[in-house]
């Protein structure tokens, strides 16, 4: 979307789970243009076991920012089964970036529990 397009048909992504550095999945982001951490309001953070879902809500959720094209975003999509188990939408960070946020839905984390201060970071990826 032209909302989350950077100048010449690159895109904005902000990843909060196992597409992070030092993470699991962070391979999927080869190539990408770090641009490092953002804070994304009205989410809220729950944790999975191997991977963390945002939903909206009353908080604020930590992660990183990378530019990315679109094959990449396809890959993404593939990644986080959107729009099956995900929803991609474009939202604003706190900085005013519009990115590309991939959010589940609130029953999907019902018995999940809340990592309050909004930043996922395992121990073990």
């Amino acid at each position: 979307m032209a909302d989350a397009a950077a100048d010449h048909g690159e895109l904005l992504v902000f990843v909060y789970g196992t597409l992070k550095r030092g993470h699991g999945n962070h391979h999927w982001l080869a190539g990408a243009h770090f641009l490092g951490e953002a804070e994304l309001p009205d989410v809220v953070l729950h944790d999975l076991g191997p991977f963390p879902m945002a939903v909206p809500g009353e908080g604020t959720v930590i992660g990183e920012v990378y530019r990315i094209d679109a094959a990449s975003l396809d890959r993404l999509d593939r990644l986080e089964g959107y729009p099956r188990l995900y929803d991609r939408q474009v939202l604003s960070l706190n900085d005013g970036r519009q990115a590309w946020v991939y959010l589940g839905r609130p029953r999907q984390v019902r018995h999940a529990p809340l990592l309050a201060g909004g930043i996922w970071n395992p121990t073990k990826t």
